[in-house]
C-alpha cells in the first residue's frame, strides 16, 4: 500500500510540474507577441505603408512594406476602412470568421500533449521489468519452476561421480541438520567442467528437476551490456532475488563469459568485464554472507578463469563432467533410445564399443540420424544398418554422390586410401581399421577411418610413430604406384609433422634433444587460442628440433613406402576392390588382404 501512495503522490508532482511549465509558457508565448492597435494600423494606412490585408471578422491581419512582416489588430464598426484601402491601393482579402472556436485552444495545447504523452509513456517504461527502459542494472535470470522443468537425473547418464557430488547438494538443501549436526556447511559454488556436449547444461536441469527449492537460471553473456557498470549491478540485483528465495540455486552457464583473468584486456581501458567479476567475488564471498544461495556454474575453459573464483568459499567443489567411457556411452544410448522405436538387431553395446570419443550430444546426434534415415527409407523401426549409417555420416560427414570425379582421379584417389588402409592393417598396435571409402564426404575425397577398441588417455611413442606411418602410407602408394605427386596428401603431411613437433617440443619423445620441453604456447586470455610460440631455446637447439622432426617424418615417409613396395599385390588388390565397391568396412578388408596370393596386376600406367 505505501508503494501505490508513492506511486500517486509522483503523479501529482508530475502533474503540477507540468501545469507550472505550461503557464510559463503560455504568458512568456503571449508576453512576447505584442499586438499593435489600432491607430497604428491607421497611420500606416495613411503614409502607405501597408501592402495588403487579410479581414477575418473583426480580426485584420496585415503587411507592411518596409519589413515584409504580417501583424494582427483587432477593429471596430468602422464603415471607411475599405474606401481608405482602396484609395492607397491595398491589396485586400477577406475570410469568414473560424467556425469552431475549439481548433485554435487544440493547436495550442497539441505540444503540450504529445509531451505529456510522451511523459507518460516514459514513466511506465521506467516502472516496467527487466527489459524495460533505464533498468539495465536488473538480472534477467529466469526462475524456472517444477512444471517448467521436466529433467530429473534418471535423464542424465554417463556422469555417475558428478550426479553423486550434486546429489549431495541437494540433499543439503532439503535436510540441512543431517550435516550441520557433524558441523558440515553448505558449499558456495559448484563449478561444472568439461568439455563441449557432455551435459553440463543437462545436469544443472536436472538438479533444477530434483530440487525442490527455487532455481534461477542465467548466461554469462547476459551480465555484460554496452552501458559501464550494468554487469556489476545485475551481479547485486541476481543475489538479492537470491537472499529472497533463499535457499535457492543459481545456475549460471557459460560463467567464462564474466571471470576470465583480470588484467587481460584487449587494448586496456575497458574494465567492465571485471568490475563484473569483482561484484561476483564480493557476493559469493565478501563481508556480506548470501546464506542458503548455492551458485552452480559451468565452463568448458577453466584455464582462463580468475584464480581468486576457484578458491575455497567461492567455488569449493569443482566437478568434472568428462567424456564418457564406453559403459557410460551405453547408458546415454539407452536413455536416447527410449524415445524411438528400435529394431530387434540393435544392439546398443556394439555402438557403444564403436563411439569412442563421443561425447552425450554426440551419442544424442547419432540416434537422431539414425531415426531420420530409418524415417527416409519410410521404416517403421530403426535398424542397425540405421545405425552404422548414421554413425559414418556423424563421423566422416555426408556422402557427396553427385560430385562428378573423372577416372583417373577415382583411381589416384584408390590407391591413396588403399595405402592408408594397408599401412594401418599391417602395423601391430595400430587401431583396427573401421571403413575405407572413395566417395567423397564432407570435404574429404576418400577416407580411412580407423576406431579404437578402447578408450585411450595415455599414447606410446610406439604409437604415434605408427600413426605418422600410417598418415603417410597414401603419398608412399602415389609415388610407387602412379609415380606422381598430388595435392590429396595435403592434410595428411600436416597432420604428421604437427604430431612428430609435439613427441620433440612437448612430449620428449627425442633421443637426440632428450626429455625436455622446447617452447611455451602463450595464450591470450581473451582469444583463447594459441597465438604465439615463446621460443625459449637458442638457435642451434632450433635447429636440432627441425632435424629432429624431419628425421621423424623421413623415417616413417620410408618405412610407409618399404611396407608398401614388400606387399604390391595386395595394395592392387585393394585399390581394385575400391574402385569397383567404392566403400569396404573393415570385414570386407580382412578377406582381401587375408587372401591367397592375387594375381599380379598389370603395370599400371601413370596417370
Amino acid at each position: 500500500m505505501n508503494q501505490v501512495y508513492k506511486n500517486l503522490a509522483l503523479w501529482m508532482v508530475i502533474g503540477l510540474i507540468v501545469i507550472l511549465l505550461f503557464t510559463v509558457f503560455q504568458g512568456a508565448q503571449q508576453g512576447g507577441q505584442e499586438q499593435p492597435n489600432f491607430s497604428e494600423f491607421l497611420k500606416a494606412v495613411e503614409q502607405g505603408r501597408v501592402e495588403s490585408v487579410v479581414i477575418r471578422g473583426n480580426l485584420v491581419t496585415y503587411t507592411v512594406k518596409e519589413s515584409a512582416q504580417t501583424q494582427r489588430t483587432y477593429i471596430v464598426d468602422y464603415p471607411d476602412l475599405i474606401k481608405m484601402l482602396r484609395e492607397r491601393g491595398v491589396r485586400i482579402a477577406v475570410k469568414p470568421p473560424d467556425s469552431n472556436p475549439w481548433y485554435a485552444v487544440f493547436l495550442q495545447w497539441v505540444p503540450m500533449l504529445l509531451f505529456i504523452g510522451v511523459w507518460i509513456f516514459f514513466m511506465r517504461q521506467m516502472q516496467g521489468g527487466g527489459a524495460k527502459a533505464l533498468s539495465f542494472g536488473k538480472a534477467r535470470a529466469r526462475l524456472i519452476s517444477e512444471k517448467q522443468n521436466k529433467v530429473t537425473f534418471q535423464d542424465v547418464a554417463g556422469v555417475d561421480e558428478a550426479k553423486e557430488e550434486l546429489r549431495e547438494i541437494i540433499d543439503f538443501l532439503k535436510d540441512p541438520q543431517k550435516f550441520q549436526k557433524l558441523g558440515g556447511k553448505i558449499p558456495k559454488g559448484v563449478l561444472l567442467v568439461g568439455p563441449p556436449g557432455t551435459g553440463k547444461t543437462l545436469l544443472a536441469k536436472a538438479i533444477a528437476g530434483e530440487a525442490n527449492v527455487p532455481f534461477f537460471s542465467i548466461s554469462g553473456s547476459d551480465f555484460v551490456e554496452m552501458f559501464v557498470g550494468v554487469g556489476a549491478s545485475r551481479v547485486r540485483d541476481l543475489f538479492e532475488q537470491g537472499k529472497k528465495h533463499a535457499p535457492c540455486i543459481i545456475f549460471m552457464d557459460e560463467i567464462d563469459a564474466v571471470g576470465r583473468h583480470r588484467g587481460a584486456g584487449l587494448g586496456g581501458g575497458h574494465d567492465e568485464r571485471e568490475q563484473t567479476l569483482n561484484q561476483l567475488l564480493v557476493e559469493m564471498d565478501g563481508f556480506e554472507t548470501n546464506e542458503g544461495v548455492i551458485l552452480i556454474a559451468a565452463t568448458n575453459r577453466p584455464d582462463v578463469l580468475d584464480p581468486a573464483l576457484l578458491r575455497p568459499g567461492r567455488f569449493d567443489r569443482q566437478v568434472v563432467v568428462p567424456r564418457p567411457d564406453v559403459g557410460g556411452r551405453e547408458e546415454i544410448l539407452r536413455v536416447h533410445a527410449r524415445r524411438i522405436p528400435l529394431a530387434p538387431n540393435v544392439d546398443l553395446k556394439v555402438l557403444a564399443r564403436g563411439t569412442p570419443g563421443f561425447s552425450g550430444a554426440d551419442l544424442a546426434n547419432l540416434v537422431n540420424e539414425a531415426a531420420l534415415l530409418a524415417a527416409r527409407q519410410s521404416k517403421k523401426l530403426v535398424e542397425m544398418p540405421d545405425f552404422e549409417n548414421a554413425k559414418d555420416k556423424v563421423l566422416m560427414g555426408v556422402e557427396r554422390r553427385s560430385m562428378i570425379i573423372s577416372d583417373t582421379e577415382k583411381r589416384t584417389i584408390a590407391y591413396h586410401e588403399a595405402g592408408h588402409a594397408f599401412v594401418a592393417d599391417f602395423l601391430p598396435g595400430a587401431d583396427p581399421l573401421h571403413k575405407v571409402t572413395i566417395i567423397p564426404r564432407g570435404r574429404a575425397l576418400g577416407l580411412t577411418m580407423q576406431l579404437p577398441m578402447d578408450d585411450k588417455y595415455n599414447y606410446s611413442k610406439e604409437y604415434l610413430i605408427n600413426r605418422i606411418t600410417i598418415l603417410l602410407g597414401g603419398r608412399a602408394a602415389e609415388e610407387i604406384v602412379l609415380q606422381q605427386q598430388t595435392t590429396g596428401a595435403g592434410d595428411d603431411l600436416e597432420k604428421a609433422t604437427e604430431m612428430a613437433r609435439k613427441m620433440v617440443c612437448e612430449w620428449g619423445m627425442s633421443d637426440k634433444l632428450g626429455p625436455l620441453t622446447f617452447g611455451k604456447n602463450e595464450e591470450h586470455i581473451f582469444l583463447g587460442r594459441e597465438v604465439v610460440r615463446q621460443k625459449d631455446y637458442s638457435e642451434q637447439t632450433a635447429l636440432a628440433i627441425d632435424a629432429e622432426i624431419r628425421r621423424i617424418v623421413q623415417e616413417a615417409a620410408s618405412r610407409a613406402r618399404q611396407i608398401l613396395e614388400e606387399n604390391l599385390e595386395k595394395l592392387h588388390a585393394l585399390a581394385r576392390a575400391l574402385l569397383e565397391r567404392e566403400s569396404l568396412d573393415s570385414e570386407e578388408i580382412k578377406r582381401i588382404l587375408r587372401a591367397g596370393p592375387p594375381v599380379p596386376d598389370a603395370a599400371p600406367a601413370p596417370a
